[in-house]
């Protein structure tokens, strides 16, 4: 009795040292997976247009907190919209650059800043020598919080502009991605800048 005693108590042992095992491999992987999932949950996107795309995106793409930045075309109803396209003002889009940030880093009243500071709100359908409406100064929100924010900082702005800002601000609906040879064009070499 005692010898079937002792096989049942090894083989016991045996099993739970098994159990422990794939519930500690379990517990790593999860760990992991939440590790990945609030990694994910500080990045949010902001869509802003103030003129010509190149500079733009420059400006953003050297802000702290930025993670990646991407030129393209919004708030037009044109689905694949090119770059001639746009520039002859037939598909309602305007040059915009899309910023991932990391929320943990920055945040978007933070952008706001940047995207006030880096050119002339105040001009209608303009930048510097660029004109048309592709180049309107616009904010493209992505949720209602951004909208909310968006609304305080444009209200804000303009107490400190005689002129006033032009801005617009609307829901981002419609994007699409610039041509590969305009994605960070001045960062490979391009002009020295466009109007900032």
């Amino acid at each position: 009795m005692v010898k079937k005693s002792n096989s049942k108590s090894k083989v016991m042992k045996k099993i739970s040292r098994k159990k422990i095992k794939v519930v500690k491999k379990t517990m790593k992987k999860h760990s992991k997976v939440v590790k990945n999932v609030k990694k994910k949950v500080h990045v949010h996107t902001a869509i802003f247009g103030a003129g010509c795309f190149w500079g733009v995106e420059e400006a953003f793409r050297t802000t702290p907190g930025v993670v990646s930045t991407e030129v393209g075309y919004a708030g037009g109803h044109v689905e694949n919209a090119t770059y001639e396209q746009v520039c002859n003002d037939n598909t309602g889009h305007a040059e915009v650059v899309k910023i991932t940030f990391d929320s943990s880093k920055t945040n978007y009243n933070k952008l706001l800043e940047v995207f006030w500071r880096i050119h002339d709100p105040t001009q209608m359908n303009r930048q510097g020598p660029d004109f048309g409406s592709q180049y309107r100064s616009v904010i493209f929100y992505t949720n209602a919080l951004q909208k909310k924010e968006a609304q305080k900082s444009l209200a804000e702005e303009q107490k400190h502009r005689v002129r006033i800002i032009a801005t617009v601000i609307e829901r981002a609906k419609v994007y699409v991605k610039a041509e590969d040879y305009h994605q960070q064009y001045i960062n490979k070499g391009g002009r020295a800048a466009c109007h900032i």
